[in-house]
């Protein structure tokens, strides 16, 4: 018996798991035709350290298909973090995430909040650190989960994790200009 050989390229799968809206469509439908669960989250994910991976791998025990949105370079720059960010753009952000065994999918969003991305991928759960609130119901507070109402009113749960003490961009991007 001849051994099974062909496999394919790392890279391919990686690329193959950064998806436009398009294209998100039809894994959505697989995703759930076999019962997995949809898990939600986003953020800037700028420079990818410990808390990110201990959080993005707590998000997805959550369910069977982990969706990342990642805000887009212009996204980033509207929040109002430092000028320097984000520090990686967004093809790199959302190939670094894409690689992650338990991410099974990245989107890149443009707009302020990822409301309307939440709303197409309507997932199951929707999950958000641990600095917001579940619960909050207020959408001008600071500890509101965008989207959150959507996912409750359609069944879904929302949920936070709590961070692993330590470990930020902000601390990692200080401690680098503290070197120079």
């Amino acid at each position: 018996m001849v051994p099974y050989t062909h496999k394919l390229p790392a890279l391919d799968i990686v690329q193959s798991k950064i998806y436009t809206l398009e294209t998100l469509r039809k894994p959505l439908i697989v995703w759930r035709f076999f019962g997995k669960r949809i898990v939600f989250t986003n953020g800037c994910f700028d420079i990818i350290h410990r808390g990110h991976i201990d959080y993005l791998a707590k998000a997805s025990d959550l369910g069977g298909s982990l969706v990342v949105g990642i805000n887009s370079d212009a996204s980033v720059k509207r929040q109002g973090k430092s000028a320097a960010r984000p520090l990686q753009d967004e093809q790199t952000r959302a190939m670094i995430l894409a690689s992650l065994h338990f991410v099974s999918g990245v989107i890149i969003f443009d707009e302020d909040t990822p409301k309307d991305l939440i709303e197409f991928v309507s997932p199951d759960v929707l999950v958000k650190g641990a600095d917001y609130d579940a619960n909050e119901k207020d959408p001008s507070s600071k500890k509101y989960i965008v989207g959150s109402d959507y996912v409750k009113a359609n069944g879904g749960e929302v949920k936070t994790i709590e961070f692993l003490e330590g470990f930020s961009t902000t601390a990692i991007e200080k401690k680098i200009k503290e070197m120079q």
